[in-house]
């Protein structure tokens, strides 16, 4: 695995734990004087109170849906171009194989898509919940 690689993955966990874990963590933050007394043109948009979760429910659902949809279809163009990939080597190198190849690469690329697909189901049952 390349350092390029290591670091790309490493910032799209650190991305992932933040958004799920940070909600958890300042759910219940108390509200500081400092909040309160802004400016009367910034408290005609406030956010809802801070007994309200709906709304930051509601963000956090609609970001695990974008991230989601994104990283499904990233991994599953990743994993359809690599078998592509290996069967057009194979079938290259051996092309009496390419009818014994062919069928199982066909099933891989229709499982990778499934999963694809699945995750876009989720995200309209998700997308349901807003």
């Amino acid at each position: 695995m390349t350092t390029f690689r290591k670091v790309l993955s490493l910032a799209a966990l650190s991305l992932m734990a933040l958004c799920f874990f940070g909600s958890v963590a300042f759910a219940n933050a108390p509200a500081t004087e400092a909040a309160s007394t802004v400016s009367s043109a910034a408290t005609l948009q406030a956010p809802p109170p801070a007994g309200d979760n709906e709304f930051t429910t509601k963000a956090y659902i609609g970001l695990a849906i974008g991230f989601g949809l994104g990283i499904a279809a990233f991994g599953g163009a990743l994993g359809q171009g690599k078998t592509a990939a290996a069967a057009l080597e194979g079938i290259a190198r051996n092309p009496g194989a390419a009818d014994k190849i062919f069928t199982p690469m066909i099933l891989g690329l229709a499982l990778i898509e499934s999963l694809v697909i699945y995750s876009l189901l989720i995200s309209f049952m998700l997308l349901g919940k807003i």
